[in-house]
């Protein structure tokens, strides 16, 4: 139901606020330069005479459970069961614009109005039945979406939401002041809830974006041009020499062939027949210009020009580094560009209709719909006013894959035949287009008394940015092809680990190739130099890297976890002993600790939930193979809407952040992407998953923290520490795949040869 229907409709409560302006993204940061006002207001909760209860947020849930988190918090808010509550997410027609589903903001920032809304319903709910009973509002509670009372004379009164609101049309303007519950009082949230996405899925119901269907459909292809996964240069958009239409003419059930500068696509009947002719279809390019070399990532983004950023100066760090008294390392870690890597390839379809003849609709499996509805507009050359966006689920990214560019290819495909048009990439499309997790290069130099006192840290980090439009406008020239210079190297820039002189600058700089936010964004890579950093100056100093990270937090809750985390798994000193690692033994074992909280936006910026790992690895020293045997992870999250949903999380990013720590990275050839299926970009299987021990914290009652990235980011450093501790190497570029192990401990003399070893591990 649209906001205009439920505004208009009798018997209704409605909570909402007035749409304003969009907000201008700050300088340097990514965002949409919409300046599109909704003229209907936003509403948030609505309780209908038909015994529903809707419920409206602007973020969308990507497989993360915040579907069912929000409806506990309406739930917990209105006193009913959190099935309940019925949660629309994302729809642009419908929900509230809360800006991208990113940086784990959705129940730290964007749940706030909505339990508002929640609690300003059921006070006038409580209010309403106060009129009806003739009973003073204290007298009266909520429970199971009746409102109760009890008479002087011990008689019971109640009546339903649906009663109450029957013939009513009210419309509440948000307050944000509106008095909440105690949470000592909470019955639904920080009760762990199953899933309300899951039996839909489980049972075939229409959930996912690849299975929407409409009258009339057709089934779009498109032909990329062969510079993969660059999109910028005076090349992009202008490098098609010809398409030979006649070549597909031939073929069964194709509509129509569709050029517009270098975007190609093809329509048919069916999907079979549009692959066919995508196939099949001659097109000419004209030969690319030299591309830079992205052989070596990090020499390329190491030469890259930049432009400094200052982020934190306190001290006199030089002062520190002259002394002649301190223990000094330098270092450079290097992170490389990965994909997404969506296991479906992603999945579009719109509905183009002219002017006067209705609205557009793009059904997608975007995670910001509404920046899609301003780059679709400016596609197009459209108003936003005409444009809905219905987000449906799609294959997990968490952050952004090819979801919104394959809007744009059926967009642009639908106007061209004047009908629906459904498109799905392949998987070399996919692989080959997505905009990229971008590379990092993070340069470290640390000075600390020779008993592991830090005293000076000095940090930078190298960042090309991830401005990414969407492919559909680059390639038809809306948009030219000059990559933006974004400030989103600052993510958790600044170490937890104290020191009383310290320097922390960002290098700025344009896209090298096509790439946008992941999972952690810059935090993950800054957070693995931190950690691996520290660990590296405890070893230095002779001391146990757990004494060494505690010693230098100041954090109490950060040192509460860890030590959590470290009394779980059963944490003992660790040697600094280089005898330790002279042996003949081919399997070695290590662990490794680190911690980091996920600190997102423009810097300062703020926090998100505190992480802690503690892994245990087998490293094999002939084959460089490294098992992760055990992963003890821990999350402070503060009030866990659902505690199971906090854990599910956790387990998410362990995996994923182990497939990118130990497997994942992206292939360049002649400066183009080459990584073009799974067999080029492997990532972890089923067989290679540890045992994993979750620790969550105790803090219900505290404010909720966002959950959906936090975890990943400690884990790499985690990882890197067990490796040295197992072997004495320490590696400094992941992923940590048998090459580089092998490589690290040749170079350090500790690889073994086969010949002599064929031991199996104990």
């Amino acid at each position: 139901m649209n906001r205009t229907e439920l505004l208009a409709r009798e018997g209704c409560l409605t909570v909402i606020r007035q749409p304003a302006a969009p907000i201008k993204p700050a300088p340097g940061q990514p965002g949409s330069h919409s300046t599109f006002v909704p003229a209907v207001p936003e509403v948030f909760v609505a309780v209908l005479d038909d015994g529903r209860i809707l419920a409206f947020n602007g973020h969308v849930d990507l497989g993360t459970g915040i579907r069912t988190s929000l409806a506990q918090i309406v739930a917990e808010e209105l006193d009913v069961a959190a099935a309940q509550v019925e949660m629309q997410l994302g729809h642009t027609d419908a929900t509230p614009n809360q800006g991208p589903t990113i940086a784990s903001a959705t129940i730290q920032i964007s749940a706030i109005p909505l339990r508002c809304a929640a609690a300003q319903a059921r006070h006038a709910l409580i209010e309403l039945a106060s009129r009806r009973f003739g009973m003073a509002a204290a007298r009266l509670h909520c429970d199971g979406a009746r409102v109760f009372g009890e008479t002087p004379n011990g008689d019971e009164c109640s009546a339903s939401f649906a009663e109450l609101v029957q013939g009513e049309r009210l419309a509440l303007t948000l307050d944000l002041q509106t008095p909440v519950k105690d949470p000592a009082t909470y019955r639904v949230v920080g009760k762990s809830s199953r899933r309300v996405d899951l039996p839909a899925k489980a049972s075939g119901q229409l959930t996912f974006v690849h299975d929407m269907r409409v009258p009339g459909m057709l089934h779009g292809r498109v032909v990329r041009p062969p510079y993969s996964g660059v999109d910028t240069g005076a090349f992009v958009g202008t490098s098609l020499l010809s398409v030979d239409e006649a070549s597909v003419s031939h073929l069964p059930g194709v509509k129509a062939v569709v050029v517009i500068g270098d975007f190609v696509g093809v329509v048919a009947l069916r999907e079979e027949q549009a692959i066919r002719a995508a196939r099949e279809l001659r097109v000419t390019w004209k030969p690319l210009p030299p591309l830079p070399s992205m052989d070596n990532p990090a020499t390329a983004i190491a030469s890259a020009p930049a432009k400094r950023r200052a982020l934190l100066e306190e001290g006199d760090v030089d002062a520190v580094f002259n002394r002649d008294d301190v223990v000094t390392l330098e270092r450079t870690y290097v992170w490389p560009y990965q994909m997404h890597g969506s296991i479906g390839p992603s999945c579009a379809l719109a509905d183009y209709r002219a002017a006067g003849e209705g609205r557009i609709t793009v059904w997608s499996g975007t995670q910001n719909p509404v920046s899609l509805r301003y780059d679709l507009a400016q596609l197009i050359a459209r108003d936003e006013a005409d444009i809905d966006i219905v987000r449906m689920e799609a294959a997990g990214c968490y952050g952004r894959n090819c979801a919104d560019d394959v809007c744009g290819d059926a967009l642009l495909l639908s106007r061209a035949v004047g009908a629906p048009v459904r498109v799905q990439l392949s998987r070399a499309d996919e692989h080959l287009w997505e905009p990229k997790g971008t590379g990092q290069v993070v340069s470290v130099r640390g000075a600390a008394t020779r008993d592991g006192e830090l005293l000076a840290y000095d940090f930078a980090a190298r960042y090309p940015s991830n401005d990414a439009p969407i492919l559909a406008s680059l390639l038809t020239g809306v948009v030219p092809p000059v990559g933006g210079v974004f400030e989103m190297g600052d993510r958790t820039a600044v170490s937890p680990y104290e020191s009383p002189n310290r320097r922390f600058v960002c290098d700025d700089m344009a896209p090298l190739v096509r790439a946008s936010w992941l999972r952690g964004v810059s935090a993950l890579p800054n957070s693995f130099a931190h950690d691996s950093f520290a660990d590296e100056m405890a070893a230095a100093a002779g001391v146990d890297p757990l004494a060494f990270k505690l010693h230098h937090l100041k954090d109490p809750r950060a040192i509460e976890l860890l030590e959590a985390v470290a009394t779980r798994a059963g944490w003992t000193p660790r040697s600094q002993d280089s005898l330790r690692w002279d042996t003949d033994q081919r399997y070695v074992r290590g662990r490794g600790v680190s911690y980091a909280r996920y600190v997102h936006s423009r810097f300062p910026g703020f926090g998100a939930a505190w992480s802690a790992w503690i892994a245990d690895v087998l490293v094999d020293r002939i084959t460089g193979e490294v098992k992760v045997e055990r992963i003890t992870v821990g999350q402070d999250t503060g009030t866990m809407i659902n505690p199971d949903g906090v854990r599910h999380q956790l387990h998410g990013n362990v995996v994923q952040v182990l497939s990118r720590s130990l497997k994942e990275r992206v292939r360049f050839v002649d400066g183009r992407v080459a990584s073009r299926e799974w067999g080029g970009y492997p990532i972890l299987t089923f067989a290679e998953l540890p045992a994993l021990d979750v620790v969550l914290m105790p803090r219900q009652g505290e404010p909720p923290m966002g959950a959906g990235e936090s975890a990943s980011v400690p884990g790499p450093a985690a990882l890197a520490n067990a490796i040295y501790d197992a072997t004495g190497v320490r590696i400094v570029a992941p992923p940590f795949t048998p090459e580089s192990v092998r490589a690290a401990l040749a170079q350090a003399g500790r690889l073994l040869q086969p010949e002599a070893h064929a031991a199996s591990p104990t």
